[in-house]
């Protein structure tokens, strides 16, 4: 037998909130779902095209209040595009991405009609970082143009990218922009440090770039990569400037991230640096 669950409120012709069996509120979407549709009316569950949960009320409500505001047929293409980003990513995206990106997409779209420009700072870092959830982005970005006939700046790639890896890594956007921010920060400090100027599409940037990220996955999940105490000395012996800068890196996460970090982050730090040195 389809499972049926119970109308709670029609939001618009394709979404509805009902009362699951097992889920107690979920959010239905598909093309003409709520049409003629009545609360406490039961209907099967296998008539969504999407179905997500809004256990978090403070979502629920900035969703039901953002649906008023949006053309029905950008919700009807929100769908086509989450479906499409989960197939793509092959994991299915946290429920936030249904009002986050929703609320972005539906912003960006005014933003673009009136002309609006604007910069991503971060948008090398997200593109490095990223690159699945950054190739994504722009399939989304064409198929926004396809659909609407609206062009997107270039920055938007960038946001949509962050929204695409927040939702199939659990992270919080405010989280991922503070990582960034911090990347970009260190970065500065290094070409500073340095007296050169990292050519941002070269591969020794790419792998600068990544690596920095690791080193904040690790020092946030307190993870530590060994002791390697006679590698320490040798490289502080050979390489000071840039040892000395690596520690100068670290100081800097420790106090942006207010945790320790692993000391023999310092040796890895200072090969990347040097590399840099040798290609510079």
């Amino acid at each position: 037998m389809e499972q049926q669950v119970t109308i709670k409120k029609v939001l618009n012709n394709n979404v509805i909130i009902a009362e699951h069996p097992s889920y107690k509120e979920v959010v239905l979407i598909g093309k003409g779902i709520g049409f003629n549709r009545k609360k406490d009316e039961a209907i099967s569950f296998a008539k969504a095209d999407k179905t997500f949960l809004l256990s978090d009320e403070k979502e629920k409500e900035q969703y039901m209040n953002l649906l008023p505001h949006i053309d029905e047929s950008l919700i009807d293409f929100m769908n086509d595009i989450l479906i499409y980003v989960e197939k793509r990513m092959g994991q299915e995206l946290n429920e936030h991405i249904h009002v986050a990106l929703t609320d972005h997409i539906a912003f960006a779209i005014n933003r673009a009609k009136n002309n609006m420009q604007f910069s991503n700072p971060f948008l090398m870092e997200i593109e490095s970082l990223y690159p699945k959830e950054y190739q994504i982005a722009m399939e989304v970005v064409t198929m926004a143009y396809d659909h609407m006939g609206i062009q997107f700046p270039e920055g938007e790639v960038g946001f949509i990218a962050l929204h695409i890896h927040s939702a199939v890594t659990d992270k919080t956007l405010r989280e991922i922009n503070r990582h960034n921010q911090l990347i970009s920060q260190l970065v500065t400090i290094i070409e500073n440090n340095m007296g050169l100027t990292i050519d941002k599409n070269s591969v020794d940037y790419h792998r600068l770039v990544q690596h920095l990220h690791r080193v904040i996955d690790r020092i946030h999940h307190e993870e530590s990569i060994g002791d390697e105490v006679r590698l320490a000395n040798m490289l502080k012996q050979e390489y000071p400037v840039c040892y000395n800068l690596a520690w100068k890196l670290i100081k800097v996460m420790q106090k942006q991230l207010n945790k320790s970090v692993d000391e023999s982050e310092a040796i890895y730090l200072t090969i990347h640096l040097q590399r840099l040195t040798n290609k510079s």
